[in-house]
């Protein structure tokens, strides 16, 4: 089968399994071709492991460090007339590098918010691993379902306290338009809040710790992002912001309950960075793709396996690691930085549809969309026929 880019909207709906694959080598090649930590982990769990910060987050471990890896998610196998979801086969490359490379790799296919999946880990790391010392929580979903009451929770893009209308990158027509957006209610900002939060990030560590299988000392991290005043509408100050903030309030909490243990958990502050979550963010596309062209003309743009090979580097294995006024990690201080946001600023503020290309890495950042679904990355032949029925070795 040759495999075209099938886009409707912000999603593109098949995946190219030969793409997918070369797009995780290079992620390999990178992070195999960096100084690590002298400090490492061992044994380590990545709830969403599948895609973006997630799956960097695994090929660091596994590649970076010789880390064992569990690898849990939630993705769609192939059929007979259809491809497999980009995650399905991101994984299935990344099971058979680690194979070549005699690295120790299993996966869980389901729903990490459930008791199942859960308990599903534990069996395998008491079985084969005994302790985790690492733990990285990076689901991102639009819905969760709560495993005691069988509620479902559903999240929301919305601003807090008033509508908004701003300045958007209408990727379906390559033109720049406006788009409004209502205040969210009370219930959809705790829905928000219970989709996206840090609630199912303390039910993980609290099923590990109950299960004895936590290493003294043990670290985990989850992700967010913070943003300035451009993003401030519809993301940091907006109900998205809202569950941020309740990562916030489990990291704490889940330091206080493994005290014992001395574990560290820490929210992690990253870039903005083009990932099948953010291109659904209203603002987010226009966003990033002059935030592209600023930071690459700098040389500080970092996507995401160069933010996670230092993250692990500056951060999580740092005898001095960078923390804000929260206790984050923080790995977005080159975004951050005000001369930065200035000239983002003044792009967003004279960006049209005649200027796009101009004034924006808008080719960059769509570019950079196609990748994630094993699209546009270098050396693939995309007129080959490809197998689509791509397996996952060892896939509990």
């Amino acid at each position: 089968m040759v495999i075209k880019p099938k886009i409707r909207g912000f999603i593109c709906t098949n995946a190219h399994p030969t793409g997918c694959e070369a797009h995780v080598n290079e992620q390999i090649s990178y992070v195999k071709s960096h100084q690590q930590a002298n400090a490492k982990p061992k044994n380590v769990l990545v709830i969403g492991s599948s895609t973006g910060y997630g799956l960097s987050s695994r090929i660091t471990a596994a590649f970076g460090n010789n880390a064992k890896t569990l690898g849990i998610f939630f993705e769609k196998p192939p059929t007979e007339k259809k491809t497999a979801s980009a995650g399905w086969y991101n994984t299935s490359a990344f099971q058979k590098a680690a194979e070549q490379a005699g690295l120790w790799s299993k996966n869980i296919n389901g729903d990490a918010f459930s008791h199942e999946i859960k308990a599903k880990a534990i069996e395998t790391i008491k079985a084969e691993l005994g302790e985790i010392d690492l733990i990285v929580y990076s689901l991102a979903s639009p819905r969760r379902t709560d495993p005691d009451t069988g509620e479902v929770y559903s999240s929301t893009l919305k601003p807090i306290g008033q509508s908004v209308t701003t300045k958007n990158l209408n990727t379906s027509k390559r033109v720049i338009d406006e788009i409004s957006v209502e205040a969210a209610n009370e219930a959809e900002i705790q829905g928000t809040i219970d989709v996206m939060g840090g609630a199912d990030w303390e039910l993980w560590i609290k099923a590990l710790n109950d299960a004895g299988v936590l290493s003294k000392g043990f670290k985990s991290v989850a992700y967010t992002y913070i943003g300035k005043e451009l993003t401030w509408p519809i993301y940091g100050k907006a109900t998205i912001g809202k569950a941020k903030e309740d990562l916030d309030r489990a990291a704490s909490a889940i330091n206080h309950a493994t005290a014992n243990l001395k574990g560290e958990a820490h929210v992690t502050s990253l870039n903005a960075v083009v990932t099948q979550a953010s291109s659904a963010i209203p603002i987010m596309p226009l966003y990033i793709s002059a935030m592209f062209k600023v930071m690459k003309a700098d040389g500080t743009y970092e996507g995401c396996i160069e933010q996670i090979q230092n993250l692990f580097v500056d951060n999580i294995y740092s005898e001095t690691p960078r923390l804000d006024d929260q206790n984050r990690y923080r790995q977005n201080h080159k975004e951050l930085e005000d001369s930065v946001q200035k000239r983002v600023t003044d792009i967003w503020n004279t960006v049209d549809s005649d200027n796009i290309d101009e004034l924006t890495d808008y080719v960059g950042y769509h570019q950079e969309f196609l990748k994630l679904f094993g699209f546009s990355v270098a050396g693939v032949d995309y007129e080959a026929d490809v197998n689509t029925m791509t397996e996952i070795k060892h896939l509990l």
